[in-house]
């Protein structure tokens, strides 16, 4: 277990671990939702899980609505790789941007659960479609996720490919 922590970079604590933590903690206090693990292990999974499920949705939509409200703009990819050559602290600082980005991600599921709970209440058949929808969600939310991470990987090979043809 300890090795398995020790391989754990930062990134995987503040923008996994840390906000599955946070959002299970909030949803077991003040909501309906048992979230808390008794067991060490199956918390640092189910966290891990879950705080994985929050950076994607981060990523895949609340990245994308705010480029388009304009709220943030991103440099081109290919000029990001080639800025981190020159300037390492440009990592660190995307970084840090995820992070900011995974605690966003964390507050903004936390009210959907909050209307969603409320929606519940006041019509209680709601309780088995959102019961159901869960895992098509997760489907299609890791689905989009695969096919973002191929496309990066994508074109880094290709950056790298390019650089060496010069």
């Amino acid at each position: 277990m300890e090795n398995l922590l020790d391989k754990l970079s930062s990134y995987n604590v503040f923008n996994y671990l840390l906000s599955g933590v946070v959002f299970c903690v909030v949803a077991d206090k003040y909501f309906s939702i048992p979230m808390l693990q008794d067991s060490i292990v199956i918390g640092l999974f189910l966290y891990y899980f879950i705080g994985l499920v929050i950076s994607r949705f981060g990523s895949l939509i609340l990245e994308p609505v705010m480029k388009k409200l304009k709220v943030v703009e991103f440099s081109d990819y290919s000029d990001f790789l080639e800025a981190v050559k020159t300037d390492a602290k440009i990592e660190v600082l995307s970084e840090t941007n995820n992070m900011y980005r995974s605690v966003l991600s964390t507050l903004t599921l936390l009210c959907l659960v909050f209307m969603g709970e409320a929606a519940i209440e006041r019509f209680p058949s709601l309780s088995s479609i959102f019961q159901y929808l869960a895992l098509p969600i997760m489907v299609i939310l890791f689905g989009y996720a695969y096919k973002k991470q191929t496309s990066y990987i994508k074109k880094r090979v290709d950056a790298i490919k390019n650089s060496s043809d010069k």
